[in-house]
């Protein structure tokens, strides 16, 4: 052994900590009135990802996304099959509001309600508490919000106005800050950036990376660019089934499934 090599202590290389599973899904089924929009999904979504579903229009992508809250039960002829599993928990068996609060949503379209920024945010706070807390015992978790979601500078100083005032990209970064006030393990996001200039879209995806240091984020977009710069990993949907799912680059770069890589090269969608 050299003098040198006798000198230099090798540390050996600390293993990874595994990724924490947020949420299982075990061959989900999606069905409007007997015809299935989903088919025997299944995958897990970890904390610390962005998970990107991409797919033409009508392929099933915002259908399984409103499954994961329950959302789609709220069409009377919707139904599901198969399990999707919040920490090991059937969410079956999890009061849907109790699962909306940790499992949030952010819609396509801005969808502020009609009072103030501060109220906006607090809303949510508001009704997970048994009583009615005053607006300083919740100001600091409104503020909190505000920060993460990259508004509070711009609106600090106009809590009290309409949030009805704010631009389109001010309002969609309101509707995230009241949903994570919440705190919730993921944040599903349909089409967060579709009715945004390009501007705005760029601040929301930073913020989608930074989001996800605390939560898994689980993201439907058609904007395949989009889908390359914020997702960790891809899942390709169409017509129901999930065509192929793996790390970003395998498949923008490297696609297994015919499907897939003619998709991503604009062959059809």
């Amino acid at each position: 052994m050299s003098i040198l090599a006798q000198r230099i202590r090798i540390e050996p290389q600390a293993e990874p900590e595994p990724a924490i599973e947020r949420l299982r899904l075990e061959d989900v089924s999606v069905f409007y009135g007997g015809i299935a929009a989903v088919k025997n999904v299944s995958f897990p979504i970890h904390q610390g990802e962005v998970l990107a579903l991409i797919g033409p229009s009508g392929c099933g992508k915002t259908t399984l996304l409103r499954t994961l809250n329950r959302l789609t039960e709220l069409t009377p002829s919707a139904s599901h099959s198969g399990r999707i599993l919040l920490d090991g928990e059937d969410i079956d068996e999890i009061v849907d509001t109790e699962l909306r609060r940790r499992v949030a949503m952010v819609f396509q379209q801005p969808n502020p309600f009609p009072m103030s920024i501060f109220d906006n945010v607090g809303f949510a706070l508001r009704e997970q508490s048994r009583r009615r807390p005053r607006r300083h015992e919740i100001a600091p978790d409104v503020d909190r919000a505000l920060q993460r979601a990259g508004l509070y500078r711009e609106v600090r100083d106009s809590l009290d106005h309409s949030a009805l005032r704010l631009s389109g990209g001010q309002q969609q970064r309101l509707c995230i800050a009241r949903a994570i006030a919440q705190q919730p393990e993921i944040l599903l996001m349909d089409e967060p950036c579709s009715a945004l200039d390009p501007r705005s879209t760029a601040t929301i995806e930073d913020l989608i990376l930074q989001l996800r240091e605390d939560l898994a984020v689980v993201v439907v977009t058609h904007n395949l660019q989009q889908a390359r710069r914020i997702a960790d990993r891809v899942a390709f949907m169409y017509l129901g089934d999930l065509v192929e799912l793996g790390p970003t680059e395998q498949i923008f770069d490297d696609p297994v499934e015919v499907e897939t890589r003619e998709y991503v090269a604009g062959v059809f969608g």
